[in-house]
């Protein structure tokens, strides 16, 4: 069993060490028209699946085109072409999008009132190469404004998302022995559980903590072989496996379910392999290959596809706005039940 898990480390190297996390180097939901669902303000924290626009403006990648060439028509900072997984989660509980945290001085006050997103992308639960606040420093820069923008009685119906796509692991397996993968998966989700109850005792009361992803089906790793596949998909089983018993765990002390997973890996699965027996959902034909082809080497010479709605990536970790819906299409029931 060691030898076999010390294999799935060694591939996992080879693949992660080509992979440009948060440099792969990506909107706003109109909610106005829609009634409120009970839950009025959404704090964010993660990386770039949920990164609305808090990274420099100077930065490659988000910032450039074609980014948001779907919307709203220009670079927004979302890692995609248009609308992202905090659009589409505010859209669902009805609650108007929340501003960034890095544009909190520059827009009208009542706009804060319906949260703030601290996510950056390219980090992690633990630091990364980028140079912006991993998760406990985002949730440091929310506890700041405690008292000041915002009350215990404003937090009393809020909702929290909590985005780890998997940042700390690309980085540890570029930077560290692949041998202690598996430890270091067992760090990671202990953090996370720190972090869950540290938002918690801040006041939030319902927390929303996605799985992690198939990495498998991400276009970097889909073209490699079956063997390669399968060692992604091994870390990723563990990292979700440990994350379901923490969330139980925390539930049972709790007394009730202020914490949930957004199943992301079932959804992503769901969606990549319909094959038009679901409604509603779009059919995906080649659901492992990315709309923009980027050129590591020379940006510039990167392909863009006809039509990004025909794509589930945008790039090579991210989905693109049709592929971002099609997830919450498949997730509606389960996350309106659990959070509204």
């Amino acid at each position: 069993m060691k030898s076999l898990m010390k294999l799935f480390a060694s591939l996992l190297l080879f693949v992660f060490s080509s992979l440009l996390f948060g440099d792969i180097d990506v909107v706003e939901c109109s909610n106005q028209n829609l009634r409120f669902s009970g839950r009025n303000k959404l704090f964010v924290f993660g990386d770039s699946y949920a990164d609305t626009g808090n990274t420099k403006t100077t930065d490659k990648g988000a910032w450039e085109f074609p980014y948001g060439i779907t919307y709203p028509g220009k670079p927004s900072g979302r890692f995609s072409d248009g609308h992202i997984s905090t659009d589409f989660l505010a859209k669902l509980l009805r609650i108007k999008l929340p501003v960034t945290y890095s544009k909190k001085d520059d827009v009208d006050k009542t706009r804060l009132q319906y949260g703030m997103s601290f996510a950056y992308g390219g980090t992690g639960v633990f630091d990364t190469k980028v140079n912006y606040p991993n998760m406990t420093g985002q949730i440091n820069l929310f506890e700041q404004l405690l008292g000041n923008v915002y009350s215990p009685s404003d937090l009393s119906s809020s909702v929290a998302l909590v985005s780890v796509a998997g940042n700390d692991y690309l980085y540890f397996l570029s930077t560290r022995s692949p041998a202690a993968i598996l430890s270091f998966i067992t760090q990671v989700v202990n953090q996370i559980e720190v972090n869950l109850r540290r938002i918690h005792s801040l006041g939030i009361k319902k927390i929303a903590v996605p799985s992690l992803q198939p990495l498998g089906y991400i276009p970097h790793f889909a073209k490699g072989s079956p063997l390669i596949k399968a060692a992604v998909n091994f870390l990723v089983g563990q990292h979700n496996n440990l994350l379901h018993e923490v969330v139980a765990k925390l539930n049972n002390e709790t007394n009730h379910s202020a914490f949930t997973i957004i199943d992301y890996n079932n959804a992503f699965l769901t969606v990549i392999n319909n094959k038009g027996e679901i409604p509603d959902i779009l059919v995906f034909k080649t659901p492992s290959i990315e709309c923009f082809q980027i050129d590591v080497n020379e940006f510039k010479n990167s392909t863009l596809c006809d039509d990004p709605r025909s794509a589930f990536f945008w790039d090579g970790l991210h989905p693109t706005q049709e592929g971002w819906k099609s997830v919450y299409t498949v997730l509606r029931k389960n996350i309106t039940a659990a959070l509204t």
